[in-house]
């Protein structure tokens, strides 16, 4: 298993030697079967090897949170953000080992946070994904704020910075920052509404400052995505299905979601249509299948799909032949924009997002149009993607005024 991450017989050995090494080995290529890109399972086997070094042998009986953190914290960790990994990973391999013994002790403020999720489901219908984090993220508040055996309605907007302070503190990003944030005032303005804490606590909140651009995808141009598609020429399986898979992303500006649950049953070849489910808005949209996709398409599930009993189009081209999990898609997009020599910090499915909008927007299209093609519920959110179209503002700088 380790000869397929790394290259250097010492490294090999290193890993081979290390302590727990079959317990290491048995659940990496568990995940490796299950979909796990290289980048992951490199940094999954670093942080297993230096966290079975600090494993003791009373340890194989069970293993909770708190021992767990416990062991990571016992030497000098290389930051925070390693100690955060540490446990994540730490914690799926144990549970695959049988090792791990989940908390009994309940979750702090059960019946507000199922509240809130029921709202956010049922009343303002967010995404399942959306409903997902923002439950994560609202736990983990409540779960830090229920060590102090207070109640919510004593919650002063000094425990929100205390928050901040503390058990952010070394964790968080910018970015990050920013999003938990806006998650706590969502949350203590419905937990206001039922009375459980001061209607003015959510105003008190204040985030980092966030520029307009700052969260926009590098801009790649329509020659940039020739390019990078040409480059993309041979008759090899993986270059036949790579193909297919930037061009439906450059092309319809597809999402990396939307790309992994595409079905066989909505490529419809006698009409010519493409349906697709959005999964921001999970509702259909019906697209004409454009020709250099079809024959794309036409190709991948011809000559290279493995036959398996799975719906969804695209699959691991090694076995098992299972569906492509939606993190791979990033990195196989990345992988292929940066052997061209494009360079960027999020050189990802996105980027291809932002040029199929932009391109739309030196057409000629309207924002609605651009919208609805993308997906988009509100222009706002299409907004996003026209502010750095040079092209476009050199128009309106180049507007005469006089015959006004």
């Amino acid at each position: 298993m380790f000869e397929t991450l790394y290259s250097s017989p010492l490294a090999i050995d290193r890993h081979r030697s290390g302590a727990l090494s079959q317990e290491r080995v048995r659940y990496l290529k568990h995940c490796a079967d299950h979909g796990a890109v290289i980048h992951t399972q490199f940094q999954r086997a670093e942080l297993l090897l230096w966290l079975a070094e600090r494993i003791q042998p009373v340890d194989h009986a069970g293993v909770d949170l708190a021992r767990l953190q416990a062991l990571i914290q016992a030497d000098p960790v290389p930051s925070q953000r390693y100690a955060v990994q540490a446990t994540k990973h730490g914690r799926c391999w144990l549970k695959f080992l049988g090792w791990w013994h989940q908390s009994s002790e309940p979750v702090a403020f059960a019946a507000d946070l199922a509240q809130f999720v029921a709202w956010m489901r049922d009343e303002r219908g967010l995404a399942t994904s959306t409903v997902i984090q923002w439950k994560a993220a609202a736990t983990t508040f409540l779960r830090w704020f229920g060590s102090k055996e207070r109640d919510l309605t004593t919650l002063h907007p000094n425990d929100i910075d205390a928050y901040f302070l503390t058990y952010g503190k070394g964790r968080w990003s910018r970015v990050s920052i920013s999003y938990t944030t806006a998650m706590l005032r969502t949350f203590l303005r419905h937990l206001a509404s039922r009375g459980r804490c001061s209607p003015t606590l959510a105003d008190a909140i204040f985030g980092p400052r966030m520029y307009a651009l700052e969260k926009v995808p590098p801009a790649l141009s329509w020659e940039d995505v020739r390019r990078v598609i040409a480059a993309i020429n041979s008759d090899s399986d993986g270059d036949i299905r790579d193909r297919a898979i930037l061009l439906l992303m450059a092309v319809y500006g597809l999402r990396r979601g939307e790309v992994a649950t595409l079905r066989l049953d909505q490529i419809h070849w006698n009409a010519r249509e493409l349906n697709i489910t959005r999964l921001k808005r999970s509702k259909p949209q019906t697209f004409p299948l454009v020709e250099s996709v079809a024959q794309a398409l036409a190709c991948y599930i011809d000559t290279v799909r493995p036959v398996a009993p799975y719906p969804e189009i695209f699959l691991r081209l090694h076995a098992p032949h299972v569906p492509m999990i939606a993190p791979s898609f990033y990195w196989l997009v990345s992988d292929r924009l940066r052997a061209v020599g494009l360079q960027g910090a999020k050189l990802g499915p996105h980027a291809l997002r932002h040029a199929c909008a932009s391109r739309m927007l030196s057409q000629g299209l309207t924002l609605k149009e651009i919208g609805d093609h993308l997906g988009h519920s509100s222009s706002r959110s299409t907004m996003t993607y026209t502010k750095v179209n040079l092209t476009a503002l050199r128009e309106v700088g180049d507007f005469d005024l006089g015959e006004l």
